[in-house]
């Protein structure tokens, strides 16, 4: 790939990181379909979590493509929007938990493309914004949707309105990031996060994701039979039987084996 670098990394842990830093990781239309490309290989390969970051310092994505952008017409503005919208849905609904490493500037795209993951880490000089209004434009890519149910409405339409920036301490404060590091640390953080993740039984952990991700599509009842399902699929597997075993009986937890 050109613009996405794919590694695997120990336990099961995959770490994809957009490459574009000499222009602050902006998005394009080629960037998209890699992170598409990447996302669907990582939901076919059996691994168990993923981390998503962007190459340097100074950017985690700096948004999407305005040059590419300015001369679009109607229809073209909307498929690029669609198109957009369709990769951070794969990676939203991504059977495995997935990681922002947030560093330097997520604006734009970049903040949108950050709301669609888990869990967001950002470093200290992280900087979030949803700057469209100053461009003429709205949030293309999820970010009305994701920015209210994640920082609350009134929040999300301060950023919205006024395209204004919030650094890390405020993002942790509204909700918007997990925990706020030293950019040194973001990465083993992140790792270590991972960690903690993969040696949970992998089958409970995509059976919760998709009880949290499409339950917040449903009323609470339905949100909640579907939680009821999820949670009994969990009683046919081995890693259940195992670990429940082991506990009973004061023993060392076995290590999942995804079964």
């Amino acid at each position: 790939m050109k613009y996405i670098k794919y590694e695997i990394k120990e336990n099961g842990i995959a770490l994809v990181t957009i490459s574009r830093a000499q222009v602050l990781n902006v998005l394009n239309e080629e960037v998209l379909d890699e992170l598409d490309d990447v996302f669907y290989k990582i939901a076919s390969s059996g691994l168990r979590v993923a981390i998503l970051t962007g190459e340097g310092k100074k950017a985690f994505a700096a948004g999407a493509d305005i040059r590419g952008m300015l001369s679009f017409s109607r229809e073209q503005s909307l498929a690029f929007s669609q198109k957009g919208n369709a990769v951070f849905r794969r990676i939203e609904q991504l059977d495995v938990p997935v990681i922002a490493a947030i560093h330097g500037f997520a604006l734009g795209g970049g903040c949108e493309l950050a709301l669609c993951c888990d869990i967001r880490l950002a470093a200290q000089n992280a900087v979030f914004a949803q700057p469209e209004t100053s461009l003429g434009i709205i949030p293309g890519y999820g970010g009305t949707q994701r920015l209210t149910r994640i920082v609350g409405v009134g929040n999300a339409k301060e950023m919205v309105y006024t395209g204004r920036k919030v650094d890390a301490a405020e993002a942790k404060e509204m909700g918007l990031v997990n925990h706020v590091y030293s950019s040194e640390e973001l990465m083993p953080q992140a790792l270590g996060l991972a960690r903690k993740i993969a040696q949970n039984a992998p089958i409970a952990v995509r059976a919760a994701k998709e009880a949290i991700v499409c339950g917040l599509d449903m009323d609470i009842t339905d949100g909640i039979s579907l939680e009821a399902q999820l949670f009994s699929t969990c009683f046919e597997t081995a890693d259940q039987q195992n670990a429940m075993s082991a506990f009973i009986h004061k023993k060392e937890c076995p290590v999942f084996q995804n079964k």
